[in-house]
């Protein structure tokens, strides 16, 4: 080094280290066993089923999925089999992207009303849209209206139980964000009907069930969770909120 280069160094001072990101506030939308241990261990089963559905024999898996479809004649057949092992497989290995939905959706009510609650409103979601789709399906097979086939196609996955939770987060909003979030809400339910072959039954009959199970966590879910929230709120200090929210 050159004796001009040396002081011209001092006097430019110490080297300024590049800024470093962060990502712990991003980490805290993360689903995980501490914060949301429904939201969590469900996404750790449906891994585990995903991947059973991808290396099993393939006799196997569809014999499962054939026990768990709760479609009209599954349903009329083995009606507590298929309401409670239907949610337990998704119909693609998409998996990643259930893991975004679930993290925008379901953890954020999981975080603020607790596990048990979460669990409720999607369970209820999933078991009640099932039901009121599928049964005006077992009605018309039986009277005839419809061919005995359209109680025959795979019905399962986890849109019913989510679309109740989105539902019941979009009543928690205010204002125009509330508008905003209900709009997108039924755009995607909308996308997602026209992706398919839209004017087949099977598709008909999720629509339905997006359509109820969204609404139905919005007109039902979201009442009562507000109501619980401020009631929360308003408890002195020392002092437990109710568990119950019905």
């Amino acid at each position: 080094m050159t004796g001009e280069a040396q002081p011209m160094l001092l006097k430019a001072g110490p080297e300024i280290p590049a800024p470093r990101v962060s990502w712990r506030p991003f980490a805290r939308f993360v689903p995980s066993p501490k914060t949301t241990p429904f939201t969590f261990g469900y996404l750790v089963l449906l891994l585990g089923t995903t991947l059973l559905l991808k290396f099993a024999d393939p006799a196997l898996t569809d014999r499962l999925l054939q026990l768990s479809s709760t479609d009209a004649h599954n349903l009329w057949r083995r009606p507590l089999t298929s309401l409670l092992t239907s949610a337990l497989w998704l119909s693609d290995e998409g998996w990643l992207a259930y893991v975004v939905i679930f993290a925008i959706a379901v953890a954020p009510l999981e975080r603020r009303f607790g596990a048990r609650r979460a669990a409720t409103v999607f369970f209820s979601g999933h078991v009640l849209a099932t039901l009121v789709t599928e049964l005006p399906v077992m009605a018309l097979i039986s009277a005839h209206v419809l061919p005995n086939s359209a109680g025959h196609w795979l019905d399962i996955g986890v849109s019913y139980g989510f679309f109740t939770t989105a539902g019941a987060l979009v009543f928690l909003l205010r204002g125009r964000l509330r508008l905003v979030a209900l709009a997108v809400t039924e755009a995607f339910i909308a996308a997602i009907w026209l992706s398919d072959d839209p004017w087949v039954l099977d598709s008909i009959v999720t629509l339905l069930g997006h359509a109820f199970a969204a609404h139905f966590g919005l007109v039902f879910w979201g009442p009562r969770l507000r109501r619980a929230s401020a009631g929360r709120a308003g408890i002195p200090a020392g002092r437990q909120a109710p568990e119950s929210v019905v």
